[in-house]
């Protein structure tokens, strides 16, 4: 995790694994199905579909320090199959920021999976408070991105 001014983090968590690299991208990119298995995800919807680039809603959802604290985003993301990476920008949502991208990899010990994310929060989010949960939740979006993969190709 980077430490940026103004209450911003930049974070990112890589996973390799064992696995063909078009199960990640076909799980990434499954968008109305992925409040299914990522977790703290309670919904994700497509809004449009402009060639490479998509529309998505999301809300998350989770339990902080006795606090529910939801919140909801617009996405633009890009698909760029050829480089294997799904960038993503927030146009509308409960951040001051949030930004970043999957990247795909393979060489011969197999797959890796990149995970980047770049995130201010609204005015008054403490994010100082929640940097620890932000770095769980990163890992464990990776893991769960892993494990639908997994099913899917067995």
């Amino acid at each position: 995790m980077e430490r940026l001014p103004h209450g911003t983090r930049r974070l990112a968590v890589r996973l390799r694994m064992d696995l063909d690299p078009a199960w990640l991208w076909a799980v990434l990119t499954d968008y109305p199905n992925l409040s299914q298995f990522i977790p703290n995800l309670k919904s994700s919807r497509l809004l449009w579909r402009r060639a490479n680039v998509v529309g998505l809603e999301q809300e998350g959802c989770q339990m902080f320090m006795g606090l529910r604290f939801k919140a909801r985003v617009q996405l633009e993301l890009t698909e760029l199959l050829e480089q294997q990476r799904l960038a993503f920008v927030m146009v509308k949502g409960d951040f001051r920021r949030f930004e970043g991208a999957w990247q795909i990899g393979h060489d011969e010990r197999g797959s890796t999976l990149l995970y980047e994310l770049t995130v201010q929060g609204c005015a008054g989010m403490p994010i100082a408070l929640i940097e620890q949960r932000l770095r769980e939740d990163l890992a464990a979006n990776l893991r769960a991105v892993q494990q639908e993969a997994l099913r899917r190709a067995s």
